[in-house]
This record gives structure tokens, C-alpha cells and sequence, in this order.
């Protein structure tokens, strides 16, 4: 019996969140599908009633006409079947116990999916419970006690389609591999197949590389790790900072499934024994993603990272990125000079490119030439003149830095500041009259004065060529969905370092962990930043020869917000949790 239009239009009116009236507007949708559209196929492929149901935005009579989500129409559904209604995590789904309980066809026909073992009982989400023929089939063979539970069709079709589909092919490849498989004739830049398509493949690695995609993509993933074991290789992937175990797969596959990603990456597939770096753009749902790969030989093979940049991430406005206003307008006036130099500081990982790629965004337009060079480019923007560090042609940062200067440019973004001869020519630069943003590797924006004068520039030359340092770090966000409040204990305070009157209590937020944040209680990163204009009286302290700490007081004292005030005041406002704040600031 499939989960048809009709039948949870009246399970919707017997619950209470449309009105028969409304009831009979869907089924009379329903009606007018071409009959394409309602044969066992269509049913079997997409989510057909809830597509309809969705795009009619019908009010839903239970929450002040808000309009019915896809999370009402799968309560609803529960409450009519006296059953528990979940939302599907396919991070924390067991794909053993999946598989050994349950064929792919017969669970993508009747919408179910195996969950976890509880108290000794099979527990089972389903789309339809009201599908009797499936139900009393599954728990014919189950050979155990079954509890249903009461998940969305798209979110079992998803969860289908993550696991069954990554781990078919894998399976599929290791099968395929023992007796042998071309990997020689595979393309450099590929279209993001949709589910269909895969599925017609027989290129079973092919299909693996793919499914591994989508999962990063639909998981909201940075960065794809596909690590060699001694017995197994796992895929990881970083959400929000963070690396989550995805899948495991056997050894043989690994190899396969690195040659594929090398191949779509340009890279040498004959060579393993050093590390390499490619890079794949690919077409998915209608823009462009890049992916840059990097493979480093490790003890049980080749280890491959896949970093993820989205145009709608790393090209964001500045607005985005997580500065208060008075922060905004203080780093505008920096990127809006005529000439000088814009340092961002932080370490690996700190939102650096983001910001900086954001930055120049904001200001290129086509009166201007904006050149950059980079190790490696991060993402390929088609407004911007880029240029990448080749140390084996001898093409370095300061070598590319001096041909870019008989370039015309008016803004140049120099990768990093590594060396004597980098910095100097970024400093000539901006004293012949152009704008150098750079980033350096210092914990705040103070530091970047000691890191210059380190690399041997002169303090004179400082303090009329830096217009500003900024230092940054990226703080995970509290789930909107699950956010609840607490009191800090008396030692927490004490770590914080806050002056609190006696009695007095501080309340902050955190998350408990639900489906939309996988559990973890975070959804999302925001970025807290220390920007340090460089004015007369900071001026003064370089070419005095004042140390970093003298710089930062003064600083200070001028009205900067440090990195420690800033995460301070994000928790204060519930945008991020204590544990986070630590974790960050190292307090």
C-alpha cells in the first residue's frame, strides 16, 4: 500500500491540521497528475505525497497557520497510528545491522529502515504504517520482536539512499575488483549524477566516489577524509569543525576509490609514493563546487583529504561572517584604503581564506585589477587574476609578488607572509601606492608587528605601510533547535575569569543535541575577530621598539575588542556555549 496523496490528506484532517475543505483541495491536486506521475514507480522514486503536499503551503491548523512542514505531515501520520514519530540522524544509522535485516528493494518499496537494537527489540522506522502487506512481511522474517516508529518518507528516502547507496557500491566494487576492473578511462570534471543516473551505472566505484560526494554535500561538510587502516580504510567528515566517523570499507576498494578521485584530480595515479595535489570542479544542483584533494603516503597506504569550497560559504558578504557592526566598519575603512597593508591573522582552520576571498569580493569591481597569489588557490574566481606558488618552477611568493607588480594591479592578496623577501616586496607595494591584504600565522593581531619585525622588515616601514591587523578564530553556534539554558558553576566563572557580585548567578545557553545538529548540540560556526587599527599613538609603540603585549594593552585601551572579549560576548548573547569558549580561547 503506498503512502499515496489521498490517504494522508485524511489522516492530515483527522488530526486536526487541515480542514476537510483543505482535504479535498489535495486529493483534487492529486487527481490532475499526469498518470505518469502515479503509477508504482513514481511512487517507489520519490515521496509523492509529501512533494504535493508541501507545495501547496497549506496552513497547518494545530500551530497559528503556520505553514504545514514535512515534520507535520510524519506527526501527524504517528498520532493517527499511536506510534513514536523520529527524525533520522544517517551519521548515527549502524549499516551492519541495516543490511543484515533488510534488502535494499524491499526497503526502498515499502519505506522502511532498520534503526537499532533496544531493550532486546528491532527497531524500525517507517514512512507508511498502514503498509500491512510490508509490516507483517518484515516481521515474519525479522525473527524478533519489532518496534515501529514513525519516520518522513524524504527522510527515509535520504537515509536510503546515503547508506544503501555508498555501501551497495562499495560492495559492488570490492566484488567487481577480485576479479578485476578498468579504472583507465575515467573523466577529469564530472556533473553531479542524480540518484537515478547512479543507479543505471555499473562503474561501481565510480558510483561509490558520488554517493561519498552527496553524503558530504547533504551533511553540510568542509572537508572529506579518506584514511587507509590496517585492515579497512574509513571516510570521515568534518562538520563544523569537527571529524565524524561515515563509513568504513574494505582495503582493495580503497585503493580503487583513491585512483578515482586522483583521476578526477588530475593527479599521477602511478604514483604513490609522494604526496600530490589536484583540484575538481563540479556541477551540482545548478552552481559550481570546487574540491581541492591533496594524497600523502601514510603507513598503510594513501591517505586522501578533499577540502569543499562553496561559492556560498567562502564567498559570502561580510555581514555574514559573524562581525558587529562597529567591528564591520572598522574593517571596511581597512579594505577601503587607496594603499597599505591589511594583515588577518590565525591559525589553520581559523576562516582566514573566508574572509580575505570575502574581502575582495566586497571591493573588486571592474575599475580595478585585483591580482592574488596563493599555495594553493583555494577556490577559482573568474573576477580575480590568480596565480599559484610552484616551487618546482621556481614560482614563489616573493617571485610571483615582483612580476605582479609590473601587472598594473591596484589590490594584491599574498597568500602568506613567510619570509624576508615576501614581506619586503608586500611593503613596497603599498608604499608605490597599493592595497596588500596577507595573512601570517600569529595568535592575535599585536603579535603580526613582532612576526614583521622578526622577518627582518624595518619598524619605520611598519607603521606607515600596516593600515590594520585583524585576528580572528571560528566559534561553532548553539542549535537553534535544541538551545536550553543553564546557570555556570562557580568554577566555570573562575576559568572565565568574570567579576560576578556575590549571589549572583550567570545564565548561558547550549544545546542538547537533537536531529538537525546530528546530536551535537551545534549548527553552524560563526567568527569572533580582534581588530587593531594602526593609529598614531600604535605607531608611536612600533618604532619605539614596544613588544607585542605593550602593543595589545594599548590597543585596548584605544577601544579594541580582543578574542577573549568577543567569544565572551557571543556567549553572553546565547549565540555559542562555555565549553566552546574554551575550547577556542584557551582560557
Amino acid at each position: 500500500m503506498n503512502l499515496t496523496p489521498e490517504l494522508v490528506s485524511d489522516i492530515l484532517v483527522r488530526q486536526g491540521y487541515i480542514t476537510p475543505e483543505q482535504g479535498e483541495t489535495i486529493k483534487a491536486e492529486a487527481k490532475s497528475l499526469p498518470s505518469r506521475m502515479r503509477n508504482a514507480s513514481a511512487f517507489e522514486q520519490k515521496a509523492l505525497a509529501y512533494d504535493l503536499i508541501l507545495q501547496l503551503r497549506l496552513p497547518n491548523g494545530r500551530d497559528s497557520g503556520a505553514p504545514l512542514t514535512e515534520v507535520d505531515i510524519a506527526q501527524a501520520i504517528a498520532g493517527d497510528a499511536k506510534l513514536d514519530h523520529i527524525r533520522i540522524d544517517a551519521l548515527s544509522l549502524n549499516a551492519d545491522l541495516i543490511e543484515s535485516r533488510m534488502s535494499r528493494p524491499f526497503a526502498k518499496r515499502h519505506r522502511m529502515i532498520p534503526l537499532d537494537m533496544t531493550n532486546g527489540k528491532l527497531r524500525v522506522a517507517l514512512a507508511n504504517p498502514y503498509d500491512m502487506e510490508g509490516i507483517d512481511f518484515f516481521k515474519r522474517i525479522a525473527g524478533r520482536d519489532v518496534q515501529f516508529v514513525v519516520a518522513s518518507e524524504p527522510d527515509i528516502l535520504k537515509a536510503l539512499t546515503e547508506f544503501y547507496g555508498l555501501r551497495h557500491s562499495v560492495k559492488r566494487a570490492e566484488r567487481d575488483l577480485r576479479s578485476g576492473i578498468d579504472l583507465g578511462n575515467l573523466e577529469q570534471l564530472v556533473r553531479m549524477k542524480n540518484e537515478t543516473e547512479i543507479e543505471s551505472s555499473d562503474q561501481h566505484v565510480v558510483n561509490a566516489v558520488e554517493f561519498m560526494l552527496q553524503h558530504a554535500f547533504e551533511s553540510r561538510a568542509s572537508d572529506i577524509h579518506v584514511e587507509p587502516k590496517r585492515e579497512d580504510s574509513l571516510i570521515r567528515f568534518r562538520i563544523d569543525g569537527v571529524l565524524h566517523d561515515i563509513q568504513k570499507m574494505p582495503k582493495i576498494v580503497h585503493a580503487a576509490v583513491t585512483s578515482r578521485i586522483k583521476t578526477m584530480s588530475r593527479l599521477d595515479i602511478a604514483e604513490k609514493r609522494r604526496p600530490q595535489d589536484g583540484r575538481v570542479k563540479m556541477n551540482r544542483g545548478g552552481r559550481e563546487v570546487e574540491l581541492r584533494v591533496s594524497t600523502l603516503p601514510v603507513a598503510f597506504g594513501e591517505k586522501i583529504v578533499m577540502r569543499i569550497f562553496d561559492p556560498q560559504v567562502v564567498m559570502q558578504d561580510l555581514e555574514g561572517l559573524g562581525f558587529y557592526a562597529d567591528e564591520l566598519q572598522t574593517f571596511n575603512d581597512f579594505i577601503t584604503r587607496p594603499h597599505g597593508i591589511v594583515l588577518v591573522t590565525g591559525p589553520t582552520g581559523s576562516g582566514k581564506t573566508t574572509t580575505l576571498y570575502s574581502a575582495l569580493k566586497t571591493i573588486c569591481t571592474r575599475e580595478v585589477n585585483v591580482t592574488t597569489i596563493e599555495d594553493p588557490i583555494e577556490m577559482v574566481y573568474q573576477d580575480f587574476n590568480q596565480t599559484e606558488v610552484q616551487l618546482k618552477v621556481g614560482i614563489t611568493f616573493a617571485g610571483a609578488l615582483r612580476h605582479i607588480l609590473r601587472q598594473d594591479p591596484d589590490i594584491i592578496m599574498v597568500g602568506e607572509i613567510r619570509d624576508n623577501e615576501t614581506a619586503q616586496y608586500s611593503i613596497q607595494a603599498a608604499l608605490t601606492g597599493h592595497l596588500v591584504f596577507s595573512t601570517l600565522h600569529t595568535n592575535d593581531a599585536a603579535s603580526s608587528i613582532s612576526r614583521l619585525t622578526d622577518l627582518g622588515v624595518e619598524r619605520f616601514l611598519i607603521s606607515s605601510t600596516v593600515v590594520g591587523a585583524m585576528a580572528q578564530r571560528l566559534l561553532r553556534k548553539i542549535c537553534p533547535h535544541c538551545a536550553t539554558e543553564r546557570f555556570l558553576e562557580p568554577d566555570e566563572i573562575a576559568m572565565l575569569r568574570l567579576s560576578v557580585p556575590p549571589g549572583k548567578r550567570v545564565k548561558v545557553k547550549e544545546g542538547e543535541g537533537c536531529f538537525e545538529c546530528r546530536n551535537t548540540g551545534y549548527f553552524g560556526r560563526t567568527g569572533i575577530f580582534e581588530i587593531m587599527p594602526i593609529d598614531d599613538s600604535i605607531k608611536n609603540l612600533i618604532i619605539s621598539g614596544a613588544d607585542a603585549p605593550e602593543i595589545k594593552r594599548e590597543a585596548a585601551k584605544n577601544g579594541m575588542r580582543t578574542l577573549r572579549q568577543s567569544a565572551l560576548r557571543k556567549l553572553a548573547e546565547g549565540v555559542t556555549t562555555f565549553e566552546e569558549v574554551v575550547r577556542v580561547t584557551g582560557l
